[in-house]
């Protein structure tokens, strides 16, 4: 596991220079995320805000975590030589924001209930990004022909003193129209912990 953000960066570590300017998608696969983006050749450059929205999701020390402004997501891609345009800025950095609150969502739904909100709920400790490394569950749902995802992240939480690491595989599709990609979040605890196990082997017999 990296060594813990720094206190403003976004809830996933890509191991990059600079934390701060840090983003939860891995833009080894951008293609998928540039077809949520609506700029194109002639469209006019806007100026990029130095705003950051507060995220619902709370750091283990205190406050919550802050995601990047359009300026510092910018700066991230350019720095990774992703070419971005400055207008795609106002769409994608409201997706990040968003995949990030519903993974949070998903790790709060196995939580409930489970003593975290004896000291005022589970908190984000740390996180990895692992775009290249498929997990154990993506690596067998494709050996049964099923698409890999295109992402991985690792979040570890506290629960009131104790240590979870969980499993987010990211998968893209279409909504119920079929004309937009959506993405669905394979959220789950690994199994390298008691608690872990235990957990998912309780939601097989709810």
């Amino acid at each position: 596991m990296s060594s813990s953000p720094t206190p403003d960066s976004c809830p996933v570590d890509h191991s990059t220079p600079s934390a701060r300017d840090a983003c939860p998608v891995d833009h080894t696969a951008r293609s998928t995320w540039a077809r949520f983006l609506s700029s194109a050749p002639g469209d006019p450059v806007f100026p990029l805000s130095e705003e950051r929205e507060t995220s619902s999701i709370p750091k283990a020390a205190d406050g919550n975590w802050v995601y990047p402004s359009e300026a510092q997501f910018f700066k991230a891609m350019a720095r990774k030589n992703h070419d971005p345009q400055p207008a795609d800025m106002k769409s994608i950095v409201p997706i990040h924001n968003a995949v990030n609150e519903r993974a949070w969502a998903e790790i709060l739904k196995w939580e409930a209930g489970r003593g975290g909100e004896a000291c005022g709920g589970v908190k984000l400790v740390n996180f990895k990004g692992k775009p290249t490394q498929k997990s154990p569950k993506a690596q067998f749902n494709m050996l049964l022909g099923y698409a890999a995802p295109f992402d991985r992240h690792d979040w570890v939480v506290d629960r009131c003193g104790t240590k979870l690491r969980y499993i987010i595989d990211f998968y893209t599709g279409h909504n119920s129209k079929g004309d937009n990609l959506s993405f669905y979040l394979d959220v789950r605890p690994a199994l390298d912990s008691w608690e872990g196990i235990k957990m998912r082997l309780q939601s097989m017999w709810p």
